[in-house]
Order: C-alpha cells, then structure tokens, then sequence
C-alpha cells in the first residue's frame, strides 16, 4: 500500500472509529461491559477500527484520536484541550487502552491523553490504563510514550500502575486485561507516576 493510499485509508477508518464511538454513545445496552477510551496514533487508524470491530462485544469503545485538525479540539491552551478530552471523551469511560503503533510514543495529543487518563480530582475521574502493541509494532519493538513507559512495572522488581500487552489472540485474554486495567484504580492506584512535564510538541518520527 503506497502511503496516498494508506493515508486515505486511515482517514476513513477514523472517521468509522467516531461513528462507532458516537452510537455507543447513545445506545442502552446493558450488557456487563467496560466502556474504555481508546487513545491512537491516527496513522495506525486501519489497525485501530479492525481492533475495534474484532473485539467490540468485550467493551463499550469510546473513540477520539485527538489531532490537531480535529474540530473537537480547537485550541492552543493545552489546559484547555486536555479538560475537553477529560469532559467530553474520558469522562464516562474506565479504562484507557493505548493501542501502541511504531510512532505512538511521538504524538503530543498522545501523552495528552494518558496524562488526562491519569487525573483523579474533584473534576476528574481516574482511568485504568493498559496498552497494546499493534502488529505493525511487532517486528521493530516500538518505542514507547515516555509517560506510559514511567507506569510501567521495572525490570528491578518495582511494580507499575499500567500494563503492556501483546495483541490478545482471545476474547478472554482481552476481557482479562481490561478488568486488571479497571481493578488497577483501587489497587495500584498508589503507583501511578504523573509528575513528568507534557509534551509542547511532536517529535519527529519516520
């Protein structure tokens, strides 16, 4: 796929991704499922909605993909943005599920996003967080977003808020993930590393 073509398609795919994210929106269902924020690259946009569409029937997908074009988000105040991502995106899910391509870890919107995720005030509710490495990931070993990295359990021993996942194969190893991201709230809570400065900008990445 030459990028023009792959660059339309991603645009397609984000937009179905906020159509599916606007009919969760105002749908009844009642079924047991966590409603969960999904926070993506918009180049990795195909693999995000095939995700979506494979695993839907396990959690309530609320979808943005923050970019800078987005009407939604309109403005230079990023106190600004990361409250309308809090109020009008986070604020009705639990869990924040990173979907980790090979420039995720580069896009200021990104770590926007995991900051907001990681708030828990009067305003804000806090989300659990876990990631998942997409299969364009699997052969370069992506970097990851340094605020993701920070709440990660360390090779030391220490524990982390978050967790980092392979692309699940099952129902049930995605369901399982989701409900330790969803349980992280009350038991790892204490773990959670927020203080790094947010990013201003995005780096480069090819």
């Amino acid at each position: 796929m030459n990028a023009l073509t792959n660059y339309f398609a991603n645009e397609q795919a984000k937009q179905e991704l906020r159509q599916i994210s606007a009919r969760y929106a105002s749908s009844s269902d009642t079924a047991v499922r966590h409603k969960c924020f999904i926070s993506y690259h918009g180049a990795n946009a195909t693999e995000v909605l095939s995700f979506v569409k494979r695993y839907e029937h396990i959690f309530i997908p609320r979808v943005i993909g923050v970019t800078e074009d987005d009407p939604r988000i309109n403005s230079d105040n990023i106190d600004y943005v990361m409250d309308t991502i809090r109020e009008k995106y986070l604020s009705d899910s639990t869990v924040t599920i990173l979907m980790v391509g090979n420039c995720t870890w580069s896009r200021k919107f990104i770590d926007w996003e995991i900051y907001s995720s990681l708030r828990r005030d009067r305003v804000n509710r806090l989300n659990g967080l876990m990631g998942i490495e997409l299969p364009s990931a699997v052969q370069v070993s992506a970097t990851l977003p340094s605020r993701f990295n920070d709440n990660l359990p360390k090779n030391s021993g220490e524990d982390g808020y978050a967790r980092y996942w392979k692309y699940p194969r099952t129902d049930q190893a995605l369901r399982d993930c989701i409900q330790d991201a969803f349980d992280a709230r009350q038991k790892r809570d204490h773990l959670i590393r927020n203080t790094r400065q947010r990013r201003q900008r995005d780096s480069s990445c090819p």
